[in-house]
């Protein structure tokens, strides 16, 4: 078996491979030796931790990067991020009709799709570790199942709390665990076409962020919004059924080791992308969840047109989201792309403060919405760049995600408590988001040099 140079030192000196839970079993067989040296049967199971960590060192060779089973792989991710991400950024549609309907403060209402991202964030380092310990199937199964069932309770819901419960807190649970197996899987399948394969799937956060609330918004007046939701609820249901039969993992289970990969920590790259990932994420659903208000309050916009804004912005996400992944392939590399992105959207938050007419916003609405397509269909490769084992993607991406729940949860009802103490003046909720979009791009910026200092490089 070739190991790769940077397996070398890693590797064990003879042809047995012993972690540090498999030398305690070891001496403890060794301390209960019988007097003629043999190990007590009931001690000697040894053969089968080290048959473990064999398979687990096991060399399955490089990834595929290509083929018709690679390419299945980025399908089912597509439609899982369709249902996660796309369900998501959907989520100012539904923000419009409660605030109409409940009579509620935007705030208030932002709070469920707050939790929704919570608790799809939060949940990541437990299903990422599920999936590298060989549950994704099981993982994903149950996380889709909670996903579909929190959409058709939704559409049964009445009062503020139905809805939180349903929207925010069952969908956000079953998109948290669907989500984190599948970009590990696919993660797997690809090296030097990583970035453009999950660009390719996160086209799927486009669809389904167009999907799901044209879904709602068209058919709201012709069949009612319970029957909308519950049309959203069986596309949801599709998506789900064809990601689980198409998902295959390729690595075997990485059964041993911690929950949590704290030791990443310590790795100075990890740590400032992490640190850059969570201020990210403080602003990152501001305009999502603000553009359908900012152009019915401030520009006049009627419902509709003001929920189209929305769709555009999401649409531009379909053709930017897989080119950006070409570029950082080919030229640029992910992190490099991404820090760019992020800085373009900082910019174009703070450029939202001159929109005051209607030609301005569908201009605005069309460049941020490639510009935030170039930017989130860079994440994930930017953040897999920086991890080198790929039996431990899940939990590594998962404890950057788990993180950024926090800044989430807390976003857009920040967002929405500026708005509302400016009477409905947006004006320092946008310096807000560009701000903290910018502090972002900046902390990325050191996240770049830590790896390839000042050098203008491929990374």
């Amino acid at each position: 078996m070739t190991l790769r140079n940077d397996e070398k030192d890693a590797s064990p000196k003879g042809p047995v491979v012993v972690r540090e839970n498999e030398t305690s079993v070891l001496g403890t067989a060794l301390s209960h030796r019988d007097g003629d040296g043999s190990i007590p049967p009931a001690i000697n199971n040894t053969d089968q931790d080290v048959e473990l960590a064999e398979e687990e060192e096991k060399d399955y060779g490089p990834p595929p990067d290509g083929g018709l089973e690679a390419w299945l792989q980025v399908l089912a991710t597509h439609l899982i991020n369709a249902l996660t991400w796309g369900y998501a950024a959907a989520f100012g549609v539904y923000q419009l009709y409660y605030v109409e309907t409940l009579g509620l403060p935007a705030s208030q209402v932002s709070w469920i799709g707050s939790v929704q991202i919570f608790f799809t964030y939060v949940i990541c380092a437990v299903s990422g570790r599920l999936a590298d310990a060989g549950y994704t199937r099981e993982t994903v199964a149950v996380g889709t199942f909670l996903a579909v069932f929190g959409t058709f309770m939704t559409s049964l819901a009445r009062t503020y709390w139905q809805i939180f419960l349903a929207q925010g807190v069952c969908i956000g649970i079953g998109l948290g665990v669907a989500f984190m197996p599948a970009i590990s899987v696919l993660s797997s399948y690809f090296d030097k076409n990583r970035s453009f394969a999950l660009a390719v799937s996160a086209v799927g956060t486009s669809v389904g962020s167009v999907t799901f609330p044209a879904t709602i918004q068209y058919l709201t007046p012709k069949v009612g919004f319970a029957w909308a939701v519950r049309v959203a609820g069986f596309i949801a249901l599709a998506m789900a059924v064809v990601a689980n039969l198409l998902l295959k993992p390729r690595l075997p289970p990485r059964k041993t080791g911690p929950l949590l990969e704290l030791k990443a920590f310590s790795e100075l790259p990890y740590l400032l992308f992490s640190m850059a990932a969570f201020v990210y994420f403080y602003a990152l659903y501001f305009v999502f969840f603000y553009i359908n208000s900012y152009a019915r309050n401030i520009i006049g916009f009627s419902d509709q047109d003001a929920i189209n804004l929305l769709l555009i912005t999401n649409a531009m996400g379909i053709p930017a989201r897989p080119v950006a992944g070409f570029v950082a392939d080919r030229y640029t590399g992910p992190i490099n792309l991404f820090t760019t992105a992020t800085l373009a959207v900082s910019a174009l938050i703070y450029s939202w403060i001159g929109v005051k007419s209607r030609t301005g916003m569908y201009v605005f609405s069309v460049f941020y919405g490639l510009t935030i397509g170039t930017n989130q269909g860079t994440f994930v490769a930017s953040l897999t760049s920086l991890t080198k084992d790929p039996q431990k993607m899940g939990i590594r991406f998962g404890m950057v995600e788990t993180l950024c729940s926090l800044a989430t949860v807390a976003g857009a009802p920040t967002a929405g408590a500026i708005i509302d103490h400016n009477n409905g003046d947006f004006f320092w909720a946008q310096i807000w988001g560009g701000t903290v979009m910018a502090a972002a791009a900046i902390i990325f910026v050191a996240c770049r040099i830590s790896v390839t200092g000042w050098r203008l490089v491929k990374i």
